[in-house]
């Protein structure tokens, strides 16, 4: 299923999600008017090394981004795997691939939508969105 956000449109594969292909448009349109963090969908993921990246992915909060080194450490594994694993991502967005970025802040590569600029447009949807949210301005 194609799904729009942020002017990009993104592949998602929806045989890896067990609710229907509106109840995830729908999410996805909660995500993009920042009124969702993360999405309430049921993924299957394969018992793999991308798997196992997946649910790490997953584990990244909002607003915020790991290293391909951080996850590599926290699986025991190498960067480049970690990478390769993204890539495999059936479900961009909903798994949160785009928070993954290199160890100097690059953004390497994008597998959804437009690639870099399409990751570059959700990780600064949600900067701005944590930034407007928790503004401490009167």
């Amino acid at each position: 299923m194609h799904v729009s956000i942020l002017g990009s449109t993104v592949e998602i594969d929806e045989t890896a999600i067990a609710e229907p292909a509106d109840a995830v448009r729908e999410q996805v349109r909660e995500y993009e008017r920042g009124e969702r963090e993360s999405f309430d969908l049921t993924v299957a993921t394969p018992e793999t090394m991308t798997g196992d990246v997946m649910a790490a992915m997953t584990d990244i909060p909002y607003g915020e981004t790991r290293t391909y080194g951080e996850l590599a450490a926290d699986l025991d594994t190498a960067p480049v795997a970690v990478g390769q694993a993204c890539g495999r991502n059936p479900v961009p967005i909903v798994v949160p691939c785009h928070r993954v970025v290199g160890s100097d802040g690059g953004l390497r590569g994008y597998s959804g939508g437009d690639g870099v600029e399409t990751k570059r447009q959700l990780l600064e949807f949600e900067q701005g969105t944590t930034q407007t949210r928790f503004s401490t301005e009167p």
